[in-house]
């Protein structure tokens, strides 16, 4: 190489204020110096010839003997190259690329080093940011107990896994990657290919959302809520997957309890409204009875001779009787008819009734009945319990047009969880269940069952009440009705009532009624009637007068108190209980003050009164027939003697 070549390479060299490029002796010494290794160390040309080139390394890298060690690998290797921290004239560091290759002579002589140095100091702060949001990244996202979050190859194998992950799913890190997605799908959605489509539809759409059900590493489910969302890198290739899970189970159990809630909720706010409509209607159409059968029974005994009209008469007493039949079960529905609970032996009860209900279900039907050795008593009124039961025999009946095999059984059961499935409070119960091998019901003809005057029953065949007495009174005793029933599988009615308090008394075997008549020694009696309804009132004042009484009317509690006042003497008060103003039992508490010996009569079709009331007050259940008026009299009379 020629002076003039010499020149120009140590121009071109000096030239470049990028790269510190200079030669070594063979100890290291620096030998050139060009300005981009001025610029970047900040060590003038007279500063640093010379001097060994160590000193750009720091101190404990000088003790480890790198600068040696380059020189060394140079030398064996032809070249040597690494990064690593340097240090400038004024003591700070800098990160940079170091390349060291050995310069020899034609023959191959080595006589120094070429060492080209660069500053790459931004690019490792860079790095070493990415580095540090990278690993916040991970401690995040290995930190989240609550989520698994992990990534997917496009594929849908398993990449990463976390922590929230391994606490959700039961797997390790090392037992799950490399595994593929569908391994937390059960055996259904396996078969029905529910993973592969919601790849596909993050591979489409971007993302890809849903809820089910996951399978855990032991065997058992969870409701879960995933994302699957695509990633792409900065080319815009797809790369795989972003996977999010949460356990969402507890939530998912709450809202359906929630919803179970509103929706029990919902129906006892609606049978609490029919109750209530019901309830109304039944109670005037109990006075409506109560002046037809009134006026009936006396007209029966003013045509005895007449055995045309006697005919005539007696349909119209069956047909208003019909109608009284049918306020009960409304009454019943809607918890306010008149229930007289005792401790019943259900054993004794159903086979006492059995030949009953053998007939009444005809002879293609056979009834077996199923009981323990020992069953509780439970706290009812036995006739609307006998009623019950005949209703609920007589729906299996209708339900096996063809015959069929109904069994009557019962069972004792403790209700100690509060989110028992009848809804009961907690406590002993027996439960009276009546099963047939019928059509069945579907769920819409189910929630729909208990409502009154809905029946599946032909025009004619039915009044739709039979299932809403039976409700009532089950829930009128402190019990519930609970149906059971699925197309084709029959149906099941459960009974629930609760066990009979040690100390009750058993059902006593009931008596025949008196007959309707006026004893002797009864004598004539003075009597007040108080009603509201005119015709109710002149009905009874013609039914006592039949009888032989006096009687006389006040339309209200008011005119009832005048008439007590101006000195008329009364022997017995008979009063409704539902009057506007002041109603049968504000006025009764008025009587007592001032006539405390005074007897009083409550004729009245609501069996819910207020605590309280006088054990000395007859009842009178409408509607009432003239045999129900002469033994109320009957029974006021005797306190009065009392």
């Amino acid at each position: 190489m020629n002076i003039a070549e010499h020149n120009k390479y140590e121009l071109l060299v000096d030239a470049v204020v990028d790269y510190a490029i200079y030669l070594l002796d063979l100890e290291g010494h620096v030998a050139s110096w060009n300005s981009g290794a001025a610029r970047g160390t900040g060590y003038d040309a007279s500063e640093i010839m010379g001097r060994h080139f160590g000193c750009f390394y720091p101190e404990e890298d000088q003790q480890a003997g790198e600068p040696q060690l380059g020189l060394q690998r140079a030398k064996d290797e032809g070249r040597f190259e690494t990064e690593g921290w340097r240090l400038r004239k004024d003591g700070t560091r800098y990160w940079a690329n170091v390349v060291i290759d050995p310069v020899r002579t034609s023959d191959g002589q080595l006589v120094g080093y070429a060492s080209v140095t660069r500053d790459l100091t931004e690019r490792k702060e860079a790095e070493d940011r990415l580095h540090r949001s990278e690993e916040q990244f991970r401690l995040l996202v290995q930190g989240v107990g609550d989520c698994a979050i992990y990534m997917l190859d496009p594929n849908g194998y398993i990449t990463s896994w976390n922590t929230g992950a391994q606490r959700i799913k039961g797997y390790t890190r090392e037992e799950i990657l490399g595994k593929h997605l569908s391994t937390f799908y059960t055996l259904e959605d396996r078969a029905q290919q529910v993973p592969q489509r919601a790849l596909g539809i993050a591979t489409e759409t971007g993302r890809f959302e849903a809820e089910g059900w996951r399978m855990r590493k032991d065997g058992t489910s969870f409701w879960a809520h995933a994302i699957i969302d695509r990633i792409c890198d900065d080319a815009g290739r797809h790369v795989g997957f972003a996977k999010i899970t949460r356990d969402i189970t507890a939530r998912r159990n709450a809202d359906i309890a929630l919803a179970e809630a509103r929706e029990a909720l919902f129906q006892s706010q609606k049978l609490e409204a029919i109750g209530q409509l019901t309830g109304g209607v039944a109670h005037d159409f109990n006075n409506l009875l109560m002046a037809v059968l009134g006026s009936l029974e006396i007209l029966e005994s003013r045509l005895q001779q007449d055995p045309v009209a006697l005919n005539l008469l007696a349909n119209a007493v069956a047909g208003a009787q019909r109608g009284a039949a049918l306020t009960k079960r409304m009454l019943a529905f809607a918890r306010k008819q008149e229930l007289r609970p005792t401790a019943v032996d259900l054993k004794a009860l159903i086979q006492g009734m059995s030949a009953l209900l053998q007939r009444s279900a005809g002879p293609t039907i056979v009834i077996d009945t199923l009981f323990p050795l020992t069953l509780d008593r439970v706290q009812v009124d036995n006739n609307q319990l006998e009623l019950a039961l005949l209703n609920l025999v007589m729906n299996a009946r209708d339900a096996m047009a063809n015959g069929g095999h109904i069994v009557i059984a019962a069972r004792c059961e403790n209700v100690a969880n509060p989110k028992h499935r009848t809804g009961l409070a907690q406590g002993n119960y027996v439960c009276i269940a009546v099963t047939d091998e019928g059509h069945g019901m579907d769920q819409a003809t189910l929630d729909r069952a208990m409502d009154p005057f809905f029946t599946t029953k032909g025009v004619g065949k039915g009044t739709g009440l039979g299932l809403s007495m039976v409700h009532g009174l089950a829930e009128q005793s402190g019990g519930r009705l609970v149906l059971h029933s699925a197309v084709g599988q029959g149906t099941t009615a459960e009974l629930w009532f609760p066990v009979a308090p040690v100390a009750s008394e058993p059902e006593a075997a009931p008596t025949a009624p008196a007959p309707a008549s006026v004893p002797a020694k009864l004598g004539k009696k003075c009597i007040l009637v108080v009603d509201d309804d005119p015709l109710i009132a002149m009905t009874m004042n013609a039914v006592l007068s039949d009888l032989g009484h006096e009687s006389h009317e006040a339309h209200s509690g008011r005119v009832a108190l005048e008439m007590l006042e101006i000195g008329s003497h009364f022997d017995i008060v008979i009063t409704d209980y539902a009057m506007p103003g002041m109603n049968g039992l504000q006025l009764i508490e008025h009587i007592r003050e001032r006539w405390p010996n005074l007897p009083i009569i409550l004729a009245s079709g609501y069996a819910e009164l207020p605590e309280g009331t006088s054990r000395e007050l007859v009842r009178l259940p409408k509607p009432f027939g003239r045999d129900d008026l002469v033994r109320a009299v009957e029974r006021a009379s005797k306190l009065e003697a009392a």
